[in-house]
């Protein structure tokens, strides 16, 4: 979901402000923070580059921007990230980044495409009826086997500007019941001239007081009083809170949820939450609250950023959702976390911190480089949520779940035959997912094609060879036999983060990825810095060169 904000005309252009901010992680020196400009400053400025430099950037007068997300260095440095329209029409990959010094001049730019934005015309062919069809069905297709209900198609026209040549096309969100009442949901985008499929992806991003946790034990909840209730509604984290979905499921026409599941905000008389077991409805409300905090804290602390948009609103939490629900999934219409609370036998309640961290690092890449859902972009989406869902594991330092390398270890149940969703230090042993680059990652399914990234990340933070950690035996491999010597887990995130903010946008590859790290290595540390260095023996060990 995009903010808009005031309207400036320039010429040939129009850039819409927006409320988001988020400040990078950069060496303590530079200029002070009274020195440093301002958001408005950055906006206004990288404006200013707009109208010079339009030509240069691929604008023109049919053309209009919007910022998305700005960033300011603590040297004063501004990095002002846009997306663009086209005869009004959204431009996916028309986003780019404007780099500017501290005085606001002009250092470069980084688009998603670098192609002439332009098509011959807006009106389509294929006419949306049978885009919405055509949505449908491919919905249908992925689901094969299951009857779907309450099945409805949205389409809106766009540019396509990630696969070849602009096109005019249609994106349509497709949306259904699966027979357990519980959402399907998969974008199309199709030419509006062809009604050939361009790309199609899954639309739900899947993989989740003082209270009694169900995994994590004990911990600190911050709660609000209502006359003689407590609330799980945290004031100190952007109002943040966690509701009861009564076993519901949303209702969603068009493409547009018209109703949703119950979000009933839970509330306790003594402030003490939760059973430690399933039992009690609470529990599973202490660990989806709690993940909520420890995710919001890991931004703020570590990088800067005030909550998932940088714009210091909390997100809210709704548990028990559907029936026997083997999900969890971040939607960003209603800035929300939803969590199943699995079948019992392959999962349990989705609840665990990682998969907290994971999910809610969605909305973070929907508000910053928006990597596309599909292809190598969205193995690197997915991988993402994995390094920052990790990260804030570690950071959460709980006793009761210690940090490793990983995904969903407890809420994965012995039937499912191996000890979690997917690990990074080795991604292969899943069973699923890939170790090393190769042309053809581009195919997989998102969720294996981010082993690269996630087997670049472990070897980046720890390098390889055995070790353990968090009880849990490790062993970081790599696919050209070098040995690679690790620069530590904040140092990994901190090069990630600006990489994610300030340098990648939607079309970035593994190929992109690895320029986006380097840089964001050089910024922080320096161009021959041992973290730089780090950060290209990383990548060559999991075969992007």
């Amino acid at each position: 979901m995009r903010i808009r904000g005031s309207r400036l005309s320039l010429t040939g252009t129009a850039v819409a402000t927006t409320a988001l901010l988020a400040t990078a992680l950069m060496p303590s020196t530079g200029a002070g923070a009274a020195d440093r400009p301002t958001r408005a400053e950055a906006v206004d400025n990288a404006a200013a580059v707009l109208v010079d430099r339009a030509a240069a950037l691929g604008l023109g007068a049919a053309q209009g921007t919007a910022v998305r997300d700005v960033v300011v260095d603590a040297d004063g440095s501004q990095h002002v990230r846009y997306d663009r329209t086209y005869r009004q029409l959204p431009v996916r990959g028309g986003d780019f980044v404007v780099h500017l010094a501290p005085d606001g001049s002009y250092r470069g730019a980084d688009r998603a495409t670098t192609r002439a934005i332009s098509v011959p015309a807006t009106t389509p062919a294929v006419k949306a009826p049978k885009a919405a069809d055509l949505a449908a069905s491919a919905l249908r297709a992925v689901n094969l086997g299951e009857t779907l209900r309450k099945l409805t198609a949205k389409p809106r026209l766009v540019i396509d500007a990630l696969h070849g040549a602009p096109k005019l096309a249609w994106e349509t969100n497709a949306v259904a019941q699966d027979p357990q009442g519980n959402p399907v949901a998969r974008t199309v985008v199709t030419n509006a001239t062809t009604g050939k499929q361009i790309d199609a992806w899954d639309s739900i991003e899947t993989a989740t007081g003082d209270g009694q946790s169900l995994y994590g034990g004990k911990v600190p909840l911050q709660t609000t009083l209502s006359g003689s209730a407590y609330q799980l509604k945290d004031p100190t984290r952007g109002n943040t809170y966690t509701g009861d979905a009564a076993n519901k499921t949303d209702l969603c026409v068009l493409g547009v949820c018209v109703s949703r599941a119950p979000s009933t905000v839970f509330t306790d008389a003594d402030n003490h939450w939760g059973t430690g077991n399933t039992s009690s409805r609470a529990t599973a409300a202490v660990d989806a609250q709690y993940g909520t905090d420890v995710t919001w804290d890991y931004y703020k602390k570590v990088h800067g950023r005030n909550g998932i948009a940088g714009d210091g609103k909390g997100s809210f939490n709704r548990v028990h959702y559907g029936s026997d629900y083997n999900n969890a999934f971040w939607d960003d219409t209603c800035f929300c976390m939803t969590y199943g609370d699995g079948d019992g036998s392959t999962f349990g309640p989705l609840v665990s911190l990682d998969v907290a961290g994971h999910e809610m690092s969605h909305g973070v890449t929907s508000h910053t480089a928006d990597l596309t859902y599909s292809g190598e972009p969205g193995g690197l989406n997915e991988a993402t949520s994995d390094i920052f869902g990790t990260l804030v594991e570690f950071h959460a330092k709980n006793a009761s779940d210690p940090g490793d390398w990983l995904i969903g270890e407890k809420i994965v149940r012995p039937g499912l035959g191996k000890p979690s969703l997917r690990r990074m230090d080795q991604p292969s042993k899943d069973g699923n997912s890939v170790d090393c680059w190769t042309s053809s990652v581009k195919d997989l399914d998102v969720h294996f094609s981010s082993g690269v990234a996630n087997h670049f990340a472990y070897l980046l933070a720890e390098g390889s060879g055995p070790k353990t950690i968090g009880g849990v035996q490790h062993n970081g491999t790599t696919c050209d036999g070098a040995s690679v010597t690790g620069i530590g887990k904040d140092k990994l995130g901190a090069i990630w983060y600006r990489a994610l903010t300030v340098y990648m946008t939607s079309s970035t590859n593994y190929a992109g990825a690895r320029t986006a790290t380097l840089n964001a290595a050089r910024d922080l540390y320096g161009s021959g810095s041992t973290e730089r260095n780090a950060v290209a023996a990383a990548w060559s060990a999991v075969s992007v060169g």
